[in-house]
């Protein structure tokens, strides 16, 4: 057992020995490496180790929560006195305590979440990679001459959990990205901005710097001659970045706590047809090299794959242990103590080629970013500033700008008519390039 495990089991027997009826100790250990470039320049280089430790206890179904990045013996003594004295003045619950034992996570090595050559990575070369990202995309266009900045991110870690019901696990994982955001101006002064990125557990998996400078500029050269459109309700095409952020709104409207706490317009909704036939929705924490992988969650309960919406039924919540007793379901492994947290949440892909889904728009909208926050999860209202591509007879015409989409989630959800197969994984959240029958377009 290495010295974090060690640590934590210690620390749960200190903490069941100081009067709690139940314990669990998470150790943490991380390295980040962060810089930003701009127009050569370093703007920012940071390079950091933490460690901390973070505790619940339960005394008769009370819970109480501490955590310290100081290690020593004297500090986590008071910390674990304090907590289990709060635990004893805490509100009881009958549903607050540990996950029940489960069966043994996958190994960890299996996700393929870790590599030597990421945590390997320096200063220098994290340094080179931004620099050159950055002067790729700005040799590419006279129009796009700006930079809001290259950015590069390594992290590096380890977790130990252990608890008093006889869980011990660890795992370790890298990760990195590598992003560009650039500016541009046309002859006539018009200015407009977009950026692009890639994220991966490994190296090998990381997109050149010379694909992420391409994408981007391409992006920015896309929104030259931006205009205004009238209000209208038309069809709207979510491109895959765009429909990964409506994924991650979604994702507040599944979990265990919004449906137990009725602050979801999903609640009660289990088992009937809110998507569209076409829709399967996954959170699936064993993806090998996910962002989102891991073989445990929070509490040590193992991840799965878990079908959300399966063909357009609402089959899953997505539940840690104390949200899976008030529902009296199964936790699925997304749990952090005191909610849910996603693995990878995704729209599976479907049938339509991306430039299929574009020829069946007769007139409407392509959505290449959003803006803002205008998300009810208790009725489903959804409203945000966009950009765009105004589509004729399946065709771009023209960008458009200054634009509000709104609509309700569950109507989206019903209207996805069309999901295209270019699932793009980029993140814990991810989708293809999806359709939705109508929305209201606000412009002039």
């Amino acid at each position: 057992m290495s010295g974090h495990a060690e640590l934590a089991a210690r620390w749960v027997e200190r903490a069941r020995a100081a009067g709690a009826d139940e314990a669990e100790v998470m150790v943490n250990e991380s390295t980040h490496l962060s810089c930003t470039v701009r127009q050569g320049a370093i703007e920012a280089l940071t390079e950091a180790t933490s460690r901390s430790l973070h505790l619940r206890v339960f005394s008769d179904h009370r819970v109480a929560r501490a955590s310290s990045s100081d290690l020593r013996e004297s500090t986590l003594e008071t910390l674990v006195r304090g907590a289990v004295e709060r635990a004893r003045l805490a509100s009881p619950d009958e549903c607050a305590g540990l996950p029940e034992a489960a069966a043994a996570p996958p190994p960890a090595d299996a996700l393929g979440l870790f590599d030597p050559a990421v945590a390997a990575l320096t200063a220098d070369e994290a340094l080179a990679l931004a620099r050159e990202t950055e002067r790729i995309g700005l040799s590419l266009d006279p129009r796009v001459g700006n930079s809001g900045g290259a950015g590069f991110h390594r992290g590096r870690g380890q977790v130990w959990l252990v608890n008093s019901r006889g869980f011990a696990g660890s795992y370790r994982a890298t990760s990195l990205s590598l992003s560009l955001y650039l500016l541009g101006a046309s002859s006539g002064n018009e200015q407009v901005a977009d950026y692009w990125y890639s994220s991966a557990r490994t190296r090998a998996g990381l997109d050149l710097p010379e694909a992420i400078a391409r994408t981007t500029v391409e992006r920015v050269q896309r929104h030259f001659g931006a205009r205004k459109v009238a209000t209208q309700e038309t069809p709207v095409v979510f491109e895959p970045l765009a429909a990964a952020e409506l994924l991650s709104d979604l994702f507040g409207a599944v979990t265990g706590e919004a449906i137990h706490l009725r602050r979801s317009f999903l609640a009660g909704a289990l088992g009937e047809r809110v998507a569209a036939e076409g829709v399967t929705i996954v959170d699936d924490g064993l993806l090998p090299g996910g962002l989102g992988s891991r073989p445990f969650d929070r509490e040590g309960v193992p991840t799965q794959r878990t079908p959300v919406f399966e063909n357009g039924v609402l089959r899953n919540y997505l539940c840690g242990a104390y949200s899976a007793r008030r529902l009296g379901c199964q936790s699925t492994g997304n749990g952090t103590g005191d909610g849910e947290a996603p693995s990878n949440f995704y729209l599976a892909a479907g049938p339509h080629a991306p430039e299929a889904i574009l020829a069946s728009v007769a007139r409407g909208l392509y959505l290449t970013r959003l803006l803002g926050q205008g998300v009810n999860l208790v009725t489903g209202d959804y409203s945000r500033g966009a950009f765009g591509l105004w589509i004729e007879d399946g065709r771009f015409v023209h960008p458009v700008h200054e634009i509000t989409i709104s609509g309700n989630l569950r109507t989206m959800l019903a209207g996805m008519l069309m999901v295209g197969s270019d699932l793009d994984f980029r993140d814990q959240f991810a989708a293809p390039t999806v359709k939705i029958e109508a929305m209201t377009v606000a412009g002039t």
